[in-house]
């Protein structure tokens, strides 16, 4: 491996790193402002760090498997407020949730997408490889494991952050199909920017706003959105530029980890030893999916656009092989 290399890996390391201990930050600011509010701020933010590098581009997109025909510059409005809505729907159920479970649940059940993508793509046509059936039952015994009571009784909270996850799998689906015909940053700050509007909206509605509980969840907003969404997205899309597939779906998938660590160190969550092993499970299921999905591609001539992606933003909230897209 050469230095840029190393240098890649070190860089989705420290991504999957700032995009765990986001979680934390994700239940920590709501502690002050509920959840539609710290999202629509967070994503705010967001648009605010990615503003700078949206000067005078080439507005061209990047050249991937024979990439379509580019998108219309007319057409980039529609398609941002499409994938801004899942977006919102995404993030909305995964903050909602957060208030009812601990942030390595959440972590763990939102990664659970790279497991849903590939099986989503079922439904137009696309092969799925049998490592991703087995990634499948690992994640779903998981799941089970990690939940799922004696009482077969699934908490509020971890069964919303799964409804996410699926929005998070729509979203792979939508962003891989639409980001290679458009600059991929334009993209990512008009969906940023229809998820924060929605969510403020949202939040006037259904929540109180108040100035004072802002500027106490201030600290985790700035995680949340200029680190989160912003910083570590730019990251992820330098990174992937160099970084090998493989080493990308590893390195982005200890997300989860990082977010049960944090959680364990920052807010003082503890898994029992059935929780422990159904995140055990959950990580190899997703591992033996993502990497069994890489090694089928590379042996097609044209392997689809969203091969091995992650979320775009994700923050817990936000992307992966073959410059695949994430959120959080």
């Amino acid at each position: 491996m050469t230095d840029r290399n190393h240098l890649s890996d070190g860089l989705l390391l420290l991504t999957a790193v700032i995009w765990g201990f986001a979680f934390v930050a994700q239940r920590v600011g709501m502690a002050y402002i509920g959840p539609f509010t710290f999202n629509g701020l967070r994503f705010a933010l967001g648009c605010l760090v990615l503003l700078p590098f949206l000067g005078p581009r080439r507005n061209r997109p990047r050249a991937a498997f024979n990439t379509p025909v580019p998108m219309k510059a007319a057409a980039l409005p529609a398609v941002g407020a499409l994938c801004g809505t899942v977006l919102f729907a995404g993030a909305s159920l995964q903050q909602v949730g957060l208030v009812y479970t601990t942030a390595g649940n959440a972590g763990f059940i939102t990664g659970l997408y790279v497991v849903i993508v590939p099986l989503m793509g079922l439904l137009w046509g696309q092969r799925t490889h049998r490592g991703t059936w087995l990634g499948a039952l690992l994640a779903v015994a998981g799941l089970y494991l990690l939940s799922v009571t004696e009482q077969l009784h699934m908490a509020i909270g971890d069964f919303l952050v799964l409804l996410g996850a699926f929005a998070w799998a729509v979203h792979v689906h939508i962003i891989g199909r639409w980001s290679p015909r458009t600059d991929p940053l334009r993209l990512a700050w008009l969906q940023f920017a229809v998820c924060s509007l929605l969510s403020l909206i949202t939040g006037f509605i259904l929540e109180t706003i108040r100035w004072t509980a802002i500027q106490q969840a201030a600290l985790a907003l700035l995680y949340g959105g200029a680190l989160s969404v912003g910083v570590a997205y730019t990251l992820q899309v330098v990174a992937q530029r160099r970084a090998h597939p493989a080493h990308a779906a590893i390195l982005l998938s200890l997300e989860s980890v990082f977010a049960a660590l944090g959680g364990w160190l920052l807010l003082g969550e503890v898994l029992p030893a059935r929780g422990i092993v159904g995140c055990a499970l959950m990580l190899a299921g997703m591992l033996v999916s993502q990497l069994s999905f890489l090694s089928a591609s590379t042996h097609r001539s044209n392997p689809p656009a969203n091969a091995g992606q992650h979320r775009t933003l994700a923050g817990g909230d936000a992307a992966r092989p073959h410059e695949p897209q994430r959120s959080g």
